[in-house]
Parts: structure tokens; sequence; C-alpha cells
């Protein structure tokens, strides 16, 4: 299996049953068979966490944390070298600052990137990107 990094988009379209979750499901269930991480960036998993947060109150807090605990997904620290990477992507292709550090990680994993967010389309040269729309 091919390293995959996920935007926030992704994770949180399968938590908020949007498109693509059916996807993301496999994705995870292919990922625990092949005892291969999911990655997501620091940066992105706050994003994921304040927004379940948000939605749904401690509980959908909650909910995140005990899927990060049960499953492969393994969050990144941020380095350097990845604040380096994600400064230079943002300036470069005009992205938030998450996505910014979405693109660096998959970049730096030569890793697919996960994400429904369409602002990542620019990028299509550098990073093999997988749409879940």
């Amino acid at each position: 299996m091919k390293p995959v990094v996920l935007d926030a988009s992704a994770l949180l379209a399968m938590f908020f049953g949007e498109p693509g979750m059916e996807k993301m499901r496999d994705l995870f269930h292919k990922a625990s068979e092949a005892d291969h991480p999911v990655f997501i960036s620091a940066v992105n998993w706050a994003e994921v966490l304040y927004r379940m947060e948000r939605k749904q109150g401690k509980a959908g807090y909650e909910t995140a944390r005990q899927f990060e605990r049960t499953t492969p997904l393994e969050t990144v620290p941020i380095d350097r070298e990845l604040a380096e990477s994600a400064a230079h992507l943002k300036n470069e292709h005009n992205l938030g600052l998450a996505d910014a550090f979405a693109a660096a990680l998959a970049k730096s994993k030569k890793a697919e990137l996960v994400t429904a967010d369409t602002d990542f389309k620019p990028l299509e040269k550098e990073i093999k990107i997988n749409w879940l729309k």
C-alpha cells in the first residue's frame, strides 16, 4: 500500500457522513489489514478536532480521539522542515495554512493526498491527489 496522507476534509467527510465516506472507510480497512499507517499532520488533526467539537460538542471531540487511538491513523508532529515546506507551498499555491501542511506532509512522505477540498487543484502536478468527490 502506497503511503497516504489525509487532509482534514477527508476525515470530516467520514465523520459527518458526506460524499467519500465509504471510500474513507475502505481506506482505513485496507490500511489496518496491511498494518500501514494513514498519516495526518498535527495541524490538520487540530482542524478535525475543533470541527468535531464545534459540530457535536465534547462527544464529537472524544469520537475523533477514540478513532485515532483505535485505527492506523498516525498524527505527524510539525518540525522545522515541514513548516518551511508548508510555508513555501502556501505562498506558491495560495493555500490555506492547514492545507499547506497536508500538502507538505504528502510531498515529504512521497504519499498520495486524500482530500475533498478542491483548493488542492493547483498541486496536481506536484503530488498525487485522491479526490473524495
